[in-house]
Parts: structure tokens; sequence; C-alpha cells
């Protein structure tokens, strides 16, 4: 990778003085499936976090809020099986959930992240949580795998991705867990992702950072048009790199910055290419631009169209749904200067220019849209900014998952 970011293994565990874990507490009714994760900084570490922009939110955001007011924070936890949302008493029981981390880890509760995730407005039942914390907290290890798998709800895949990058003539480290299938949509960030480092940095610098990467990364990721209550993307970040603190933009932000970006948008196209009955990651890349925020405004009404979804999960290259979500996204365009292409690892093909239809080879679209990723062209000829947004198909079993999620 360029500007010397390389992947790496260990996930949220690859930065130094980083350990996590999972188990089944006995939230969920499946003991096959971890239920209760928790990510551990050996020392206090510079926190940063975004939220949900929905008026619902669950109880952990708004106890987590509270508690990252000083910018600290050594440790989270997070549930599966249960929002916490809309409970009279949840901000008690997440109130409750860092205090048991907190003695558990021998920390202070206020340094805890809280998270849950799952079904809203159902009580929490806390006692599966305080059997379950001690033996979590024995069990912290080079754990990232558990952790991720721990906080997963309707998600099929694991999502996590660890770098290392050099900042002061240090090598740095960052590692990322997500979950994410359904009720993903912008703005906020999206469902919850939960970074590590061992970067030194403010946490006002880090709060920079990851405020300015979410706007061209998790804000550009819509599953099915729903914002959750529980979304949040929190980074922690301990400085045991040892090297000097980022306190400006600089060099050392730069590197920071873009390796911070190397794991957002990977976890944004695990997400994506993971929503609920997908089975297809649709990326849409719009270029020619007369402005940043056109370009995102025209790739986010692409990959939120239920049509054009549905299109890609039959591998129908109907290109005129795809228009029509440009021309109704608000989005300042010359609808007669827009070229549309379908890409993949199959090839490439394409649909339309100036508007208008021009002819190409039905199987080889049929191919181009049959692979489990592909690219949506769109170019506005009309500038030269762009901007990428993430999407899945819209399939039959998208219905089927949440027609019963609750039951």
């Amino acid at each position: 990778m360029s500007n010397g970011i390389k992947i790496t293994d260990g996930g949220v565990c690859a930065p130094r003085g980083f350990t996590a874990g999972g188990i089944h507490c006995g939230i969920r009714k499946n003991r096959n499936k971890r239920d209760l994760s928790v990510i551990y900084s050996s020392v206090r570490a510079e926190a940063a976090a975004v939220y949900t922009t929905n008026l619902v939110k669950g109880a952990p955001l708004l106890v987590t809020k509270r508690h990252l007011a000083d910018g600290k924070a050594q440790a989270v936890v997070c549930n599966s099986g249960n929002a916490n949302t809309c409970n009279a008493d949840g901000v008690q029981v997440a109130e409750k959930m860092c205090g048991l981390t907190a003695d558990a880890l021998g920390i202070s509760p206020e340094d805890v992240v809280v998270a849950s995730t799952g079904v809203i407005g159902v009580p929490l039942d806390i006692a599966p949580i305080a059997s379950g914390l001690p033996e979590l907290a024995q069990k912290q290890g080079n754990h990232s795998d558990e952790a991720a798998e721990g906080i997963m709800t309707t998600d099929t895949k694991l999502k996590q991705i660890s770098v290392s990058f050099t900042a002061g003539g240090k090598e740095c480290r960052i590692g990322g867990i997500a979950k994410g299938s359904g009720m993903i949509h912008p703005n906020m960030a999206t469902m919850l992702v939960f970074i590590t480092s061992d970067c030194a940095i403010s946490s006002q610098m880090l709060q920079r950072a990851l405020s300015t990467d979410i706007q061209n990364t998790f804000n550009m990721v819509s599953i099915d048009g729903d914002t959750s209550t529980n979304d949040m993307v929190v980074v922690l970040a301990n400085g045991l790199a040892g090297n000097t603190t980022i306190e400006a933009e600089g060099d050392d932000f730069s590197a920071f910055m873009q390796a911070l970006n190397t794991v957002t948008v990977y976890l944004c196209k695990c997400i994506a290419g993971d929503g609920e009955g997908a089975t297809k990651l649709i990326e849409c890349s719009v270029s020619g631009a007369a402005s940043e925020q056109a370009a995102k405004t025209a790739a986010k009404s692409v990959i939120c169209s239920s049509l054009v979804k549905a299109a890609m999960f039959g591998a129908d290259a109907n290109w005129g749904r795809v228009l029509c979500a440009i021309g109704y996204s608000g989005a300042q365009i010359d609808v007669n200067a827009v070229d549309v292409s379908f890409r993949s690892a199959a090839g490439r093909v394409e649909v339309c220019r100036s508007g208008a239809g021009v002819e190409f080879s039905e199987p080889l679209a049929k191919s181009v849209l049959s692979e489990d990723e592909i690219t949506i062209e769109v170019r506005l000829n009309s500038g030269e900014c762009s901007a990428v947004a993430w999407g899945c198909d819209l399939t039959y079993d998208y219905v089927k998952i949440n027609g019963d999620y609750r039951t």
C-alpha cells in the first residue's frame, strides 16, 4: 500500500497494549453464538466517538457520551441480542454494565465505553452479563475475532482489519472490528465500529480525524434506508507506539488519517457486502461532478434506490434506474451529460452515454452483474469532484430476515 501503510494481522489486538475477547453469557438463546465482548487497553487511552443522528438513542450511547466527555477511555463492553433501547431502566443497566466491567478489569467505570445491539424495547437482564464478565476479563488476550463475533446480530461474516504505518519515525498500528447488516443508513457513522490504535495522538486531533473521515466512509454506506438507534463509532488510542504525540495537523496527522481511512473503507465494504440477505456489494463511483456535495448526493441516491438494488440482485443492466435515481437525488446536474457503466471482475460494459442508451452486449452485462462485487460508474461530466458510496442488492431474504426479526 502507499504511504507505508501495510495490512497486518490481529484486528483490534494488533496495536500494542490492547486485548480483547468474547463469550456466550446467556443473552442470546443460541449457546453457539457469543453475545458479550470486551476490548481493553493496558493504559488509559485518548478517545473519540461519533453517534447516530436518530433522535431515539439507545441508553448505552447516552452513557458512553457522558463517559467520553473527558476524551479518555480504557475499555469497551458490548453485548448483542438486546439493544437496551426504549427501556425505562436502560441507563441504569448501561451504567451497571460499565461498573461490572470496571470491577472485572480493575479500572474506573467512567473509563468504560458501553454498547448494545439487538432487539429494541425489550428489557436487558443484567444477570447473565454480571456472571459472564469475570470470565471474560480473565480470558482477555489476542482474541479480536472473538470480540468481533460477540457483537454480531444478523451479520454472517466477521468484520475486522488492522494496519501499520509510520508516524514520528515509529511504527504505529490501527485495528478495527465492526458489526452491521441492517438498519444502516447515513448519516452518522454506521452500526457499531470499535477502532484501536497505539499511536500517540490527542483526543482533540483524534476526534477531528474521526469526524472528518466518516463523511466519506461510514456516512456513504446504506443498506436499507433505516438509521439505527444504537449506531456509534469509537476510537481508542493509547500512545504505546512511542511516537511524539500528534497535537496538530502535519505529516504525522496525515499519515494517521490515511491509515484510519484504510481501516474504515475496508469496514464499510464489509458492512455493505454483508447487508441482510445481500448477495452482492454494490459500489457507486461518481466522477466529474460540479461539487463534492453533488457527487455524494448522486452516489448515495443510486445505492439507496430499491429499484437499482433489485436490478443488481437480478443481474439486470437496467441503467434507466440509475439515471432515474440521479435525477431525483436533488443534485444539480446536467442529465444530458451523464455516462453510466457497470464494472466487476468479469469486465466492464458502458450502458449510457450523454444521458441516452448505447448498444451493449446483454450477455456481457449479465456476466458483469453476476459477480459478488459490482461498481456502478457514473460520470457527470460537469466538473472535477468525485465521491464513492457503498450498498448492496435487495433480495427476498431481506424481507424474510426482517419479517420475524423479533420473534
